[in-house]
């Protein structure tokens, strides 16, 4: 049985989920509703423990969580970009990046260029568009 057939209880500790809890809520998402997550759920997600299986769920275009787990990448990345890759691993960044660039959708692509250009323009960053949701709601490239 998959993960998508399976039926989600909902996370041990919510604050500190697994990547399996996380997978599984990912494709039932409305078993256990944002608006009931912690403060800042989306914050305390995007970290590296985590970005593999984010970056997973948003390179799925069945996934219904898909939008979350973009939110998510756009906020490890630009954590990773802000502190000089003092709260993320550059390796770890560039390979997802590349993996986006080489294997992604559209919305994966335009990831990838706004992070490459947020790299080398950090001035270029708005907490409401990188933290907040606005690209992914836009699903604007940046300049």
């Amino acid at each position: 049985m998959s993960v998508q057939e399976s039926t989600f209880h909902g996370f041990a500790n919510p604050v500190d989920p697994t990547p399996a809890e996380l997978r599984a809520w990912a494709y039932q998402p409305d078993s256990v509703p944002l608006t009931s997550m912690p403060p800042d759920w989306d914050l305390l997600v995007s970290g590296d423990r985590l970005v593999t299986t984010l970056f997973d769920l948003a390179m799925d275009p069945a996934c219904p969580a898909r939008r979350f787990a973009l939110h998510c990448l756009y906020i490890y990345a630009a954590d990773g970009i802000r502190t000089n890759f003092r709260a993320h691993p550059k390796r770890r960044f560039r390979k997802l990046v590349e993996q986006a660039e080489k294997t992604g959708d559209d919305l994966m692509r335009t990831w990838a260029h706004n992070s490459r250009v947020l790299l080398a323009r950090p001035e270029l960053f708005v907490y409401r568009e990188w933290c907040e949701g606005g690209l992914v709601r836009e699903n604007r490239r940046i300049g």
